[in-house]
């Protein structure tokens, strides 16, 4: 892939973006490496950038989060370790440790989940695990930063020295003080401290009563400080052993150092690594702010970008709580330019740039804030002509400038190139313009780039309507309000709106009648018939929502009704079954109160009993014929399944026959091949692979890596023999 020249990263905004995740790194070095991040000349390497930073951002949404990677940069350390006879500090030894001891746990983190994050694990095996360094260091240093005691044998008994010393120090001069307090020679405050050393505030007129050494006196002249003379005898005993203390910690720094220098080049390494992990976790928390993704990658030059943000655009409306509208763009062999044109302010530019920074940013190892179902490709050179460009230092004007560009144009286009121009043309008279325009882009339509255009020229427009493999496109207006509505709708040109947005701004009706005769009719024809078709395909819009709107709320009251019918018929069932079940029970009643009144009157108790034993018995007869319905139907359902039971059988063993039959021609006409262990198999007709584990009496144990199963060898087909 070829580079991406620098003009190209500015018109796109994209050091802009590299600003933001340098804001998202924790450390000095992964933000100033950020800001030099550049499109990357390999696909490969391409591919592997997205795919790092794609499993660090999954990290931000599970449990396996990858440990912290903050480190204090170790530059100078490094250059002083490859120097001879240097010597490093104490605090330099700290961040060292501190350095080897995250490398070393990102590479033992990646090494538990290698299955979640491969490529992480990948950037983490070239590191071997120094455990000796922390050792080293730690037997010298403590985690204070301090020199331990015990770092060698000479600076433990130095140190033991110092300590007694210091204790005679603080006795001596006890004893001094008591002393003299008794003989009343010492001022009130009694002692000071003057050269970090411990002196007797003596009274300026008994000074030469107190033997010692005179460190000064007060500005005033009253007192005099006095170092005793026993005291003084320890204090330069004290100052031997603190110089032999130093030249003792500097020889074992040097030691510690000497042990350090062979490895300066593996400390660069774990450095490196975790600069490059500052990076990805940048890009990745970047990612995650702008809701980026990983669309797919393919090699067939398409390029569908669904549902795309301007990431810049996007996170400064979040600020200030304002909506961003999002675009949709497809560019592929058979659809290779665009031409977008529409009124001014309707989102041209910022559709353009969102193209190109979203090309920039995935080309560079970004995720991009897309739809899951975009799809993406690379490209060799993207080529920009964004901006006025007006050039002060070269003294070109606008138009000089533009040429001067298109002819760059001209020399690197081909059919790995996406070109991107806003306001394509412009810059000179209209008519003469609007014709090397047309020319040019004739030129890189005949070499096969791909490329997206903004333009006012309706020459421009007709040429995109005429090219078999370019498109009109344009930004939606909304010609009642005369408001952009910032969405890109492919199939047909835009109208400027010039003079209709000229009248709501104010301007008089009569001036904007006296510049419609100033042009060609046909023009002014051609402009109202692009507008006439915006406002009718805009009317049709509306009309097509509003009928889609009628037609699902007519669907949703047709369930709705649905459901309240069948709700009613299944309550009027219930109640005619209750109805019918109320009526007999009334037509018994009635029997049996008849009988009861007869009795009353003849007071004759067997024609009673008689009439009750007829009335059960004709109620058991209708039980009866009712039961004797239900079971017939029953039976027959039962007749009815095994019926369609049989059929499905005898259909199934026509099938297994005919199976057979042709296993057993498929092996007349080809020999069973000989299986070894390890050989790739699958059933025949069957479409899972697996991996024979064991064979036994033309018997096969197949592994499919979630389960096992037996199967007999004669059912198995040879898919791949083992090496």
């Amino acid at each position: 892939m070829s580079s991406i020249i620098r003009k190209t990263l500015i018109d796109l905004e994209f050091p802009a973006v590299l600003e933001q995740i340098a804001s998202r790194c924790n450390t000095s070095k992964g933000k100033e490496a950020s800001r030099r991040i550049a499109p990357l000349k390999s696909e490969k390497a391409i591919m592997r950038n997205l795919g790092v930073t794609s499993e660090y951002l999954s990290s931000f949404s599970n449990e396996n989060r990858i440990p912290n990677h903050g480190f204090d940069p170790i530059d100078e350390e490094i250059k002083l370790l490859k120097i001879e006879n240097t010597i490093l500090e104490p605090e330099s030894f700290k961040k060292i440790v501190h350095i080897v001891n995250t490398a070393i746990s990102h590479k033992k983190f990646h090494k538990k989940f290698k299955e979640y994050y491969p490529l992480l694990f990948e950037e983490t095996e070239p590191l071997e695990e120094n455990k000796e360094i922390p050792k080293w260091v730690g037997d010298i240093i403590d985690r204070f930063g301090e020199i331990r005691d015990d770092a060698s044998n000479e600076l433990s008994q130095i140190r033991h020295q110092i300590k007694e010393t210091r204790a005679k120090i603080n006795q001596s001069f006890g004893s001094a003080i008591q002393r003299y307090l008794a003989s009343e020679f010492l001022d009130e405050i009694k002692e000071s401290i003057v050269e970090n050393r411990r002196v007797l505030a003596v009274k300026a007129m008994y000074r030469r009563k107190v033997k010692g050494s005179v460190l000064g006196s007060s500005k005033t002249g009253s007192i005099v400080f006095i170092e005793p003379e026993i005291v003084l005898q320890y204090s330069r005993k004290l100052t031997h052993l603190e110089y032999d203390e130093t030249e003792e910690i500097q020889r074992v720094l040097k030691a510690l150092t000497d042990l350090l220098r062979p490895y300066a080049d593996q400390l660069e390494q774990y450095q490196t690594f975790l600069v490059n992990t500052d990076i990805t976790a940048g890009k990745a928390k970047y990612a995650r702010d702008i809701n980026a993704l990983l669309p797919s990658i393919n090699n067939d030059q398409n390029l569908f970008l669904r549902e795309a943000y301007h990431p810049l655009l996007y996170l400064n409306n979040e600020l200030q709580g304002k909506k961003t509208w999002p675009q949709s763009i497809h560019l592929q062999p058979k659809n290779r330019i665009i031409v977008i044109s529409g009124p001014n302010a309707g989102g041209k530019s910022i559709t353009l740039k969102t193209i190109g920074l979203l090309q920039l940013m995935l080309q560079s190892g970004m995720l991009i804030p897309v739809h899951e179902r975009s799809t993406a490709c690379f490209f060799d050179r993207i080529l920009t002509d964004i901006g006025d460009n007006q050039s002060i230092e070269n003294h070109l004007s606008t138009y000089s400038y533009r040429l001067k560009n298109m002819n760059g144009f001209l020399k690197k286009c081909n059919d790995r190139t996406l070109f991107l121009i806003d306001e394509f043309g412009t810059g000179s008279d209209p008519e003469l313009g609007g014709a090397l325009a047309e020319i040019f882009l004739e030129v890189f339509y005949e070499r096969g780039s791909f490329g997206v255009i903004t333009t006012h020229y309706a020459n421009l427009k007709l040429l995109a309507d005429e090219l078999p493999y370019a498109t009109n496109a344009n930004m939606l207006f909304d010609s009642r309000t005369l408001q952009p509505r910032f969405k890109l709708e492919t199939g047909q040109p835009g109208s400027s709106f010039t003079f209709e947005v000229a009248q709501q701004n104010g301007i008089p009706y009569s001036l904007i009648n006296r510049a419609r005769k100033k042009i060609e009719r046909g023009k002014v024809r051609f402009d109202a018939t692009i507008a006439k078709m915006q406002k009718e395909r805009n009317r049709m819009a509306k009309t097509d929502s509003r009928l889609q709107e009628e037609e699902t709320r007519a669907r949703e009251e047709a369930d709705r009704l649905e459901k309240i019918n069948s709700k009613m018929k299944t309550k009027l069932e219930k109640y005619q079954v209750l109805y019918d079940h109320n009526q007999r029970m009334i037509r018994l009643g009635n029997k049996v109160y008849m009988a009861a009144e007869k009795y009353f009157r003849d007071k004759k108790k067997r024609p009673l009993v008689s009439e009750l034993l007829r009335i059960v018995e004709t109620e058991n007869s209708k039980r009866k014929k009712q039961s004797t319905k239900e079971s017939k139907a029953s039976k027959e359902d039962q007749h009815r399944i095994e019926r369609e039971l049989h059929k499905q059988l005898s259909t199934i063993r026509k099938e297994k026959k005919v199976e057979k039959e042709q296993a057993a021609r498929i092996k007349k006409a080809k020999p069973l091949p000989v299986f070894k262990i390890g050989d790739r198999v699958r059933l025949i007709d069957g479409k899972a692979v697996g991996s024979i584990d064991s064979l036994e009496k033309n018997k096969a144990v197949v592994n499919y890596g979630i389960f096992t199963t037996n199967v007999s060898v004669s059912q198995l087909e040879l898919v791949e023999a083992k090496k």
